[in-house]
């Protein structure tokens, strides 16, 4: 389904977002009418439609948008885009009266993906703070991954640190405690999520640093928590036992209703 600004889009109104792509969202897995970290996902919508904007984004009304897209049971992925129609790239500068998308999708069944086998690749997103639609330099670094043979590509910044990837966060584990790495990347709300579960400590590493640690996962909303079992030559292990206990801890998590 999508809606926009709760009533059905028009295929004119979703010109701006084909053709100019300004504009920022926030995706959640919705299970029985509930989310985990909703109030993160919320607050991310607040932060950045001010940052993207420079206006309030009225989070009650967006709740009612999405409440409409919600089934009573079962699972599903919920997008909420927020874009401004009447803006093209002629004027930008104008002022902004943003609106809100909501999609949907199905869902996986929760199982635990197979881990991946992820690339490095220099490459820091614009504006990393800011969930934006522009993803095009992350996909095409997905796509020469997996053209190359790889599942995902893993972003190194421009001093050498690992960051993310395209759609989830990283995490590191180091004599059994995870290791959040410090760089610039977007802030996932799985991340801030596992990071209250298990705090462990945040600190640079160096892509040449990867071999001193014994694993590593990737996280979204979308899959919780995947293990990684190799990022270039450098294998790691998936089956390391603070990966399942993370996945497990998360999926317990109780989440907010819509």
């Amino acid at each position: 389904m999508a809606e926009l600004n709760g009533r059905p889009v028009r295929p004119a109104e979703l010109q701006a977002l084909a053709l100019t792509n300004y504009g920022h969202f926030t995706t959640m897995r919705v299970t029985d009418g509930r989310v985990r970290g909703l109030a993160l996902h919320l607050e991310r919508l607040r932060r950045d439609c001010r940052a993207l904007f420079g206006t309030e984004l009225d989070l009650d009304l967006v709740r009612s948008y999405a409440r409409r897209a919600v089934p009573g049971s079962g699972s599903t992925m919920l997008r909420l885009t927020v874009f401004d129609p009447a803006l093209d790239l002629g004027s930008l500068g104008g002022r902004a009266d943003p609106a809100v998308l909501v999609t949907t999708r199905p869902a996986g069944d929760g199982a635990m993906p197979p881990p991946l086998r992820v690339r490095s690749v220099g490459y820091v997103r614009d504006q990393p703070e800011v969930k934006s639609v522009g993803l095009f330099g992350a996909l095409r670094h997905r796509r020469a991954a997996q053209l190359a043979g790889y599942d995902d590509a893993l972003f190194v910044d421009g001093t050498g640190a690992v960051s993310e990837g395209g759609t989830w966060n990283l995490g590191l584990i180091r004599d059994g405690e995870p290791v959040w790495p410090e760089a610039a990347y977007l802030p996932g709300t799985t991340l801030e999520l596992l990071r209250g579960l298990r705090p462990g400590r945040s600190e640079r590493v160096p892509l040449t640093g990867l071999s001193g640690f014994q694993a590593a996962f990737a996280g979204n909303a979308a899959i919780g928590v995947r293990p990684i079992a190799a990022v270039d030559g450098v294998e790691l292990d998936p089956g390391h036992p603070l990966i399942a206990e993370l996945a497990a801890a998360y999926r317990d998590l109780p989440g907010t209703s819509v």
